[in-house]
């Protein structure tokens, strides 16, 4: 008897197979939704999550899936408790200075590593990979120390940069720039040696060949890569904590301002989700306006012509 279950049972699993393969369209359908509907309750059910805390107004416990009441106000009234927009503008600053300093610097080791034959290349790079899974608290220590005038060198002293943005910007830096050489390299090792060759005859130097040739083919792996070390330095928290007192004057990020109404009250996490939401906002935008760029840069850095 039992056989004879498990004989039906593979036979059904086999009518079910082949009625897949054989409607290919209907199984990319099928497929499709699954997949939307898995990224729908995995990626954006916290921000309707978000919101609802937000609009309602009441504490975490007891929330329903839908609001008790709606109070849109209250994405207005943040900016009257906190300065949420300047936890914003500096978030977005650090960003941007991060993002300057790794596509310069990316720029130049990119072009190094995809042009250019030296000897320990392949070392090199392989080192640069392992660096980038060492995990930022294992650099808390030596960073604080350097960055926070404390660190001697023979008769020299570190300069002390806490509370300023270069003390936020130099940790992001370290930690970003690894992705950033990587997503270059694969892009200026696709470009064809002719073009450069040709803008070499005409006198130009390799800077010169870099900046006036390579970095435009190379556009959207650019803005792939400034998008990505962009909101990898716009979301993080933990070494603006230890380098900044927390104050917006302080250039203290938009997780202090989050943070600020958990510490006034233990009662406003509709205010911390309002807040959270309005500080997705700069980010949100940026990838509505750059998806095209991010997609081909995505797409075009795994091929090679």
């Amino acid at each position: 008897m039992s056989n004879a279950v498990t004989d039906e049972s593979k036979g059904r699993v086999g009518q079910f197979v082949d009625l897949m393969v054989n409607n290919p369209y209907d199984t990319y359908r099928i497929l499709f939704y699954v997949g939307l509907t898995s990224f729908l309750m995995i990626t954006l059910f916290p921000f309707y999550w978000l919101l609802v805390l937000a609009v309602s107004g009441g504490g975490t416990y007891g929330m329903g899936f839908l609001p008790d009441s709606v109070n849109i106000g209250v994405f207005v009234e943040i900016f009257s408790q906190q300065p949420i927009h300047l936890y914003i503008f500096n978030s977005i600053v650090i960003a941007m200075i991060t993002v300057v300093i790794c596509l310069v610097i990316g720029s130049l080791a990119g072009y190094a590593f995809g042009r250019v034959d030296f000897r320990g290349k392949g070392p090199l790079m392989l080192l640069l990979l392992i660096v980038s899974y060492f995990p930022g608290i294992a650099y808390l220590i030596p960073l604080y120390e350097m960055l926070t005038g404390s660190l001697t060198v023979g008769p020299f002293m570190t300069p002390d940069l806490y509370n300023t943005p270069w003390a936020m910007a130099f940790p992001f830096t370290m930690l970003t720039l690894p992705i950033t050489i990587f997503i270059l390299t694969t892009f200026f090792s696709q470009i064809p040696d002719g073009l450069e060759d040709a803008a070499r005859v005409e006198g130009t130097t390799r800077l010169g060949a870099l900046f006036r040739v390579i970095l435009p083919l190379s556009a959207p792996g650019v803005v792939t890569a400034a998008i990505i070390v962009f909101i990898s330095v716009y979301r993080e928290f933990f070494f603006s904590f230890m380098m900044s007192r927390g104050n917006p004057d302080d250039w203290a990020v938009l997780v202090y301002g989050i943070l600020a109404f958990e510490q006034q009250s233990g009662s406003q996490h509709h205010f911390m989700a309002a807040a959270s939401i309005v500080g997705v906002i700069p980010v949100a935008v940026l990838v509505i306006f750059a998806q095209k760029h991010i997609v081909r840069g995505l797409t075009q850095g795994g091929l090679k012509e």
